[in-house]
């Protein structure tokens, strides 16, 4: 198994065996303060929120190849990012515009809102079976 993690001071995303060995850097180049990380490893993705300029959600292959961003508007402070295995939807939660949020995981198409709410500053969300738990600061 793997662990995969951000590195905010150095706009990195990182990945390592789960003893800490083999560790290389998997995206290096066109980040801007990654802040969450979500991979799924029977479909061979890593998903990656970003505060950074220009806020977005990317998508690549686990080997940091054929990187895409999925989301790149009305989007401002996206933190936490989880995967419904079952329904292949992305859910983003935004502390910014109060919102959480989901998209096909394949295409990134279908964009739609699951829950907004007011002065909520949403840190991070989980999806599991029919529910969504998500936290605030």
């Amino acid at each position: 198994g793997n662990i995969y993690w951000t590195d905010h001071g150095f706009n990195l995303i990182e990945v390592a065996r789960l003893n800490g060995s083999f560790r290389y850097v998997v995206i290096s180049q066109g980040l801007d303060q990654p802040r969450s990380i979500a991979v799924h490893p029977e479909k061979g993705y890593l998903f990656w929120t970003e505060w950074g300029q220009n806020p977005c959600i990317g998508k690549a292959h686990l080997d940091g190849s054929e990187k895409v961003v999925l989301v790149s508007l009305g989007i401002a402070w996206p933190n936490g990012i989880s995967i419904d295995y079952e329904e292949n939807k992305l859910y983003w939660c935004d502390a910014r515009t109060d919102k959480i949020e989901r998209i096909d995981l394949e295409s990134g198409g279908h964009r739609e809102i699951v829950l907004s709410g007011s002065n909520v500053d949403m840190f991070s969300v989980a999806v599991f079976g029919a529910y969504i738990y998500w936290s605030d600061r």
